[in-house]
């Protein structure tokens, strides 16, 4: 069944004429998405590829019909009005990949968008991807194999890293969501495996977690308030990096003995999860149960 994005999902791009947006447009097209057009203000009219360019979202939808999704790939500081004109278009979900996007301007688009019962994956992440079936965002599809592992991480390296060795493996992803770096994402931890939990196709589930933050604390408290019916497995990056250093994400800051590699790990063991000391071990625990839900 898959999550957020499926066989059916039909999206535009919002800065489709950059460079970026001409890259990840025919990515897309290529790995079988229903990508129908994109967005960029003043362009409207011109094509990329056979792809057709809109003005606003709005003459995109009255132009293509229904649009479930968007992923923008615009600057910084054009994020927040290219969102927000997504939301007030009735798109459901809205995936901002671009990093450096202002706390305030996503803390706004977070309300409006929870105003408005819109799902938002980012910013500062890889997208989401349904292996064979669809994907909105910039991961290498070629990495991913479809199966029954559901993956939630903060990280899009740790994400592909994961997926490509648990393809090596024969095990194959239902859906893989990259919910960003940054300090407030869009959709936490909590949302994701909350989806997760109702999807049938979906028999375990990965949480790449690192140090910053309390997503992961919170997403302990979540899995035991609901007595998760899922095994979830869990690695947490960062345990090596220096004290009061901030590791690779803006998020991925420690803030005296919150947010620590060892605070997650207590947090979400205390919850039944089982938390990998290493990549390899995250993938054999994965792999063990896969195979013992098949016998």
């Amino acid at each position: 069944m898959a999550i957020i994005v499926n066989e059916k999902t039909i999206f535009v791009i919002q800065g489709i004429t950059g460079k970026q947006g001409r890259i990840h447009a025919s990515h897309s097209l290529e790995y079988g998405c229903k990508l129908v057009g994109g967005v960029t203000p003043g362009k409207g009219g011109e094509t990329v590829g056979n792809l057709p360019v809109f003005n606003t979202v709005q003459e995109a939808i009255d132009s293509c019909g229904p649009i479930d999704a968007s992923m923008v790939l615009v600057p910084p500081f054009g994020v927040k009005e290219s969102v927000l004109e997504a939301i007030d278009c009735g798109i459901e979900t809205i995936i901002p990949i671009t990093e450096h996007v202002p706390v305030k301007d996503t803390m706004i688009i977070r309300e409006h968008a929870m105003a408005n019962q819109c799902r938002i994956i980012g910013p500062n992440t890889i997208g989401v991807i349904s292996p064979g079936l669809s994907k909105i965002g910039i991961m290498p599809g070629f990495l991913y194999s479809q199966g029954r592992v559901g993956i939630v991480s903060r990280s899009g390296t740790l994400t592909h890293e994961v997926a490509s060795c648990l393809s090596r493996k024969g095990v194959g992803q239902s859906t893989c969501v990259g919910i960003g770096g940054d300090p407030i994402p869009g959709s936490s931890f909590t949302d994701i495996l909350e989806l997760f939990k109702d999807d049938s196709e979906t028999c375990c589930v990965i949480l790449v977690g690192e140090i910053g933050g309390a997503g992961e604390e919170m997403a302990a408290e979540y899995l035991k308030s609901v007595n998760y019916s899922k095994p979830v497995v869990a690695f947490i990056a960062g345990s090596t990096a220096p004290e009061k250093k901030k590791m690779g994400h803006a998020g991925a800051i420690v803030s005296g003995n919150a947010g620590t590699a060892s605070s997650k790990r207590n947090a979400l063991e205390s919850a039944g999860v089982k938390v990998a000391k290493g990549l390899e071990e995250l993938l054999n625990i994965t792999a063990d149960i896969v195979a013992n839900e098949v016998k």
